[in-house]
């Protein structure tokens, strides 16, 4: 047990914090003082809940599958009364062959990364985004496979067109929300190594997640949409 409650450090809402990206995200907000909710998709144990242990009173863990609306309403309800200084959404997947052509993919596979990776975060930030304050932070786990101007080997079309997709989105959405103060990030971490990674990515968790959060942290108090890499460096659309 590291830490006890403290209702005055300031406070993370994580959607996808089970495991990975979303985890190790969670773990180091604490470690730096924040207060994380975080959610995961079922009743399983799992990272978040060990994470609970060690941070007693500072680790609020809830349920949702961030495909179904009506939880993200539900989720809202229950978090009515809160207020995040940030909203990130982390929650996100793959297929299951990266080498197929956008044309070899099933259309039910297609279907579940897009609503997965490019609908349901545009759909939880839509939900959540009142717990958040007008000079806040919203932000979202993009990746740089989602840029089209850096797009010249190809491969891996359907998660590159999903994360071109969120971020198309993402822009729709900070037009209209044009001229108000709150922050908004789209994040591209770079090829780490998690589940959906996979283990022959170039970079480990420990050395990339604090760069992670870094840039998270330095984008508060700065409003409009960036896209950026871990370093903080903008991303070519």
């Amino acid at each position: 047990m590291k830490s006890s409650s403290n209702d005055s450090a300031p406070a993370i809402l994580i959607i996808g914090a089970s495991r990975g990206l979303g985890n190790a995200m969670a773990a180091e907000c604490l470690n730096r003082g924040w207060n994380v909710v975080g959610t995961v998709r079922d009743s399983s144990r799992t990272e978040l809940h060990d994470l609970a242990d060690e941070y007693v009173g500072r680790v609020q863990i809830e349920h949702l599958d961030v495909t179904d609306p009506d939880q993200i309403t539900a989720l809202c309800n229950r978090l009515s009364t809160r207020c995040f200084d940030i909203l990130f959404v982390n929650a996100g997947t793959a297929n299951n062959n990266q080498d197929e052509t956008i044309a070899e993919v099933s259309t039910e596979e297609f279907m579940q990364v897009m609503i997965t990776n490019a609908l349901a975060p545009m759909r939880v930030i839509e939900g959540l985004q009142g717990l958040v304050p007008t000079d806040g932070l919203i932000g979202i786990m993009s990746s740089g496979q989602g840029s089209i101007a850096n797009n010249d080997k190809g491969g891996h079309e359907v998660y590159r067109g999903s994360k071109s997709a969120l971020n198309q989105y993402m822009r729709s959405y900070a037009a209209h929300h044009a001229g108000e103060r709150r922050a908004l990030l789209l994040l591209a971490p770079g090829w780490i190594r998690t589940a959906l990674g996979g283990p022959d990515a170039t970079f480990g968790l420990e050395e990339t997640v604090p760069e992670i959060v870094n840039t998270l942290l330095s984008k508060q108090g700065k409003p409009g949409l960036e896209y950026l890499d871990r370093m903080g460096r903008t991303v070519s659309w």
